[in-house]
């Protein structure tokens, strides 16, 4: 396969959240671009231990990564073992978490660990990236968020802050870098087929929540995030770009 075939070889890319259906979807299509991909899972390492198998049987480049996104020294000792291998210069910072309750009865560790997954996650993983992806003067930060950010839903309203922070920082980020060919930018998809959203919608409330009428698939947010990450994409920067069929 040439080069241009290949629009992301030599590149190296961070998934994080890498065992769920978008997560995996995400790696694939950047292995595929030509990126070796860093694997990030936490309760379910060997998913992506399988997916690094998968990838690699395929002829593409792959690892795998176990941490707690939540666990603030766990993190920095996977980043140092990141960086040992050179600059990250993709980073899809995908993992989030669902710890639903209405607000009244909302626990106060509910709304600390989705807090702390989502948007802490962010921190933790990508400010220590930044600085040698700068020295690179190339790099694509993509933030998985969700159509819930945008509209909010009952029963999500930690869930929703937290991602509706990381719209926030999506766009302040993306002043600071965008100078030094880095740009930022945030995806925030719908009704996606996985085992969760199967479990909560039944096809008729699909087709009464979503023009559409169908579930998107995760392949269709991996095409989004995969152009977000490759050169094409250099003059698209501080953007909230939903996938949700016409939702909103």
């Amino acid at each position: 396969m040439n080069t241009a075939a290949r629009p992301l070889a030599g590149k190296r890319a961070l998934v994080t959240g890498a065992s769920g259906a978008i997560g995996s979807a995400i790696a694939r299509r950047l292995a595929a671009d030509g990126a070796h991909v860093l694997l990030h899972a936490n309760a379910r390492p060997d998913r992506v231990q399988m997916l690094a198998d998968e990838l690699a049987a395929d002829g593409a480049s792959a690892e795998a990564l176990a941490f707690d996104l939540a666990d603030a020294e766990a993190v920095q000792a996977a980043v140092a073992l990141m960086l040992a291998g050179g600059p990250v210069q993709i980073v899809v910072n995908n993992a989030g978490i669902h710890d639903d309750a209405v607000f009244p009865g909302m626990r106060a560790e509910q709304w600390q660990r989705v807090i702390d997954v989502s948007l802490n996650g962010f921190y933790r993983v990508t400010q220590p990236l930044v600085l040698p992806m700068l020295r690179t003067r190339w790099g694509r930060i993509v933030n998985l968020s969700s159509v819930a950010a945008i509209t909010g839903n009952r029963g999500q309203v930690n869930y929703a802050a937290a991602k509706a922070a990381l719209h926030g920082a999506t766009k302040a980020l993306s002043l600071e870098l965008a100078s030094r060919g880095i740009t930022v930018n945030a995806v925030a998809p719908g009704i996606i087929e996985s085992p969760m959203a199967d479990a909560h919608f039944d096809p008729e409330a699909i087709r009464r929540l979503v023009p559409v009428q169908r579930a998107g698939t995760p392949d269709e947010v991996a095409a989004l995030v995969g152009f977000l990450a490759g050169p094409d994409a250099a003059y698209i920067t501080g953007q909230i770009i939903s996938v949700n069929g016409g939702m909103i």
